[in-house]
Order: C-alpha cells, then sequence, then structure tokens
C-alpha cells in the first residue's frame, strides 16, 4: 500500500491510540489477524509482543530502536567492528555533501521502517526529488497507532552509509535471529528482499524450523553459512539486555555487517502456523507477573 494513502486510512487510529491505546491495538489486532486480543492473560506469540508495546518500557529500547543511536549500544557492546561505515549523519537533508558521496550508497532515516533509499548510481539519483522525500520523512511519526513507542522518542536524522556489495549486484542475504531473554531461537533467511522478496526459516543449527508466516518460501534454500556461530554469538551479546529482539545481520564477503535491531516483528500483528510452533515460540517469552498458557 502506498505510505501517504496508508497514513490517511490510518489517521482515526492515530488519534484512537492517543486516547485509549489497548482499545486501538485490540481493534487493529482483530483486523490484522481475526483474533480477539487477550492482553489480561496472552497466551500466543502475537499477543505477547502487544503486551511488551504496552507495557515493557526498558529504557534502552528508544536508543536501539533508533538507526542512529544504536550504533553507540553496538559500540558499548563491543562490537563496533561489525558495523556498516558511516558516510553522513544530520538532521536537515539540505546539508547532505552529495558530491563527496561515492557511486553507491544508503540514505536512511533513523526513527521508522522502510524509509530507506538505496543508490546504485549516484549520477541517476534525483537529488531534489530526495531531499523532498527525507524532508517529508523527518516530519512523519512513524505508524502511532501501531503502538511500537520506542521509534521517534530520539530526535529522527538522517544517516548514509555505505552501500554493501557483494558482486552480484543483488542485495545481500538478511540474517534476522530472534531471540528470547538473551538467546537466539529462530533465524529468518531473508533473500531478494526488493525484487522476489521471500524468506527461509531455520534453528539455530541450521534445520528448516517448520512455521509458515509472510514471506516463507518452502521452496527457497539458503546455504548455512561458515559464520553461524560468530552470529549467533553476536546476536546473544546484543540482545542480553532484552526480553525479546530481532537482531539483523548480513554477511559480504566473509564479513558480518550489523543490520538493526527490532523490537516487535511485524509490529506483533503477524500470524505464525501451526498452532503448535505458534506454542513453542509463545513460550520462550516470560512475561513479568504472567501465567504462562494456551488456548
Amino acid at each position: 500500500m502506498n505510505t501517504r494513502l496508508k497514513e490517511v486510512i490510518l489517521a482515526p487510529m492515530n488519534l484512537l491510540y492517543r486516547i485509549k491505546p489497548e482499545l486501538c491495538l485490540k481493534i487493529l489486532y482483530r483486523l490484522k489477524t481475526g483474533r480477539k486480543l487477550n492482553l489480561n492473560n496472552p497466551r500466543v506469540y502475537s499477543e505477547k509482543v502487544q503486551w511488551l508495546k504496552l507495557n515493557y518500557k526498558n529504557k534502552l529500547l528508544p536508543i536501539c530502536a533508533d538507526k542512529y543511536t544504536v550504533r553507540q549500544y553496538v559500540k558499548k557492546c563491543g562490537l563496533e567492528s561489525i558495523l556498516v561505515k558511516l558516510l553522513w549523519e544530520g538532521y536537515n537533508p539540505n546539508d547532505i555533501p552529495f558530491d563527496d558521496l561515492p557511486q553507491k550508497f544508503v540514505i536512511k532515516v533513523t526513527h521508522g521502517c522502510g524509509w530507506n533509499i538505496i543508490c546504485k548510481n549516484k549520477n541517476q539519483l534525483n537529488v531534489p526529488k530526495t531531499i523532498k522525500k527525507l524532508i517529508r520523512w523527518l516530519k512523519t511519526k512513524y505508524l502511532p497507532c501501531y503502538g511500537e513507542w520506542f521509534y521517534g522518542v530520539i530526535k529522527p536524522r538522517i544517516i548514509i552509509e555505505e552501500y554493501l556489495d557483494n558482486g552480484t549486484g543483488k542485495v545481500p542475504i538478511d540474517y534476522k535471529i530472534f531471540c528470547f531473554h538473551g538467546e537466539p531461537k529462530y533465524i529468518a533467511a531473508h533473500v531478494d528482499r526488493f525484487i522476489n522478496h521471500r524468506r527461509k526459516m531455520y534453528d539455530i543449527e541450521w534445520n528448516p524450523f517448520p512455521i509458515t508466516a509472510r514471506y516463507v518460501d518452502p521452496n527457497v534454500h539458503v546455504e548455512k553459512p561458515k559464520e553461524l556461530d560468530k552470529l549467533l554469538g553476536y546476536a546473544r551479546i546484543l540482545s542480553k539486555e532484552f526480553i525479546h529482539v530481532r537482531v539483523d545481520f548480513y554477511i559480504v564477503k566473509s564479513k558480518i555487517y550489523f543490520g538493526e535491531l527490532t523490537f516487535a516483528d511485524e509490529a506483533g500483528f503477524g500470524t505464525i502456523s501451526p498452532k503448535e510452533m505458534e506454542k513453542k515460540i509463545s513460550s520462550w517469552i516470560k512475561l513479568p507477573l504472567h501465567q504462562e498458557g494456551y488456548s
């Protein structure tokens, strides 16, 4: 859906969230999953993610949800070597030194998801249009009604990072590691994200993880990365402060790069099947003062 159209459609829900956040999430949850949201005794994975959005106020979340300040967190964890090279950062897109940038780079606005511009040829970049788009993104609050309160707490800015080129002309495989209380449990390997987006799920030993979810394609096969043990080790370090987080990495020419930390995959509205696997994943989140159960 067009981003602007989505903003218009969700405007009433954004207002409702400001007044009654629980009611807003219950309505959206019903619309997106077809289920009634139980926040008093959340039992399935998606319900627990909604509970976390409303009740889990870890002060690190805004820092680590921001694409610039998360770099400081990664450095404090002793993992500066896996950060993508930062070419520029600032608050005003008119200050971007386009003439000094390399031919390939990636522009990101730091307070949401999907606000990225991948430039593979600077000579073909429409600079005025790019600046206009960045100004609009900076002024936009990222989907308030979704309840991901940690986006935009830090003042939004623009960052420009080095373009990760694996020599194939394709975007590198995106390894998204789902961690629970500091322990990796399963991995989503995303391929062809901007052309024919698909993913395959694996457990931490790289056996197929038998769940059906958005973009999962059972026909996709991703080779086990020889850096898997390092990926899992880095994920443990970066996730140790959180109840639940998805830690993203890329591997380019055998070098690991950090992607981002995501605290509510698909904003907690994604569906998982079969029921037995949804139950298993749910059991990995131990909520404070929560009685475990499933129905």
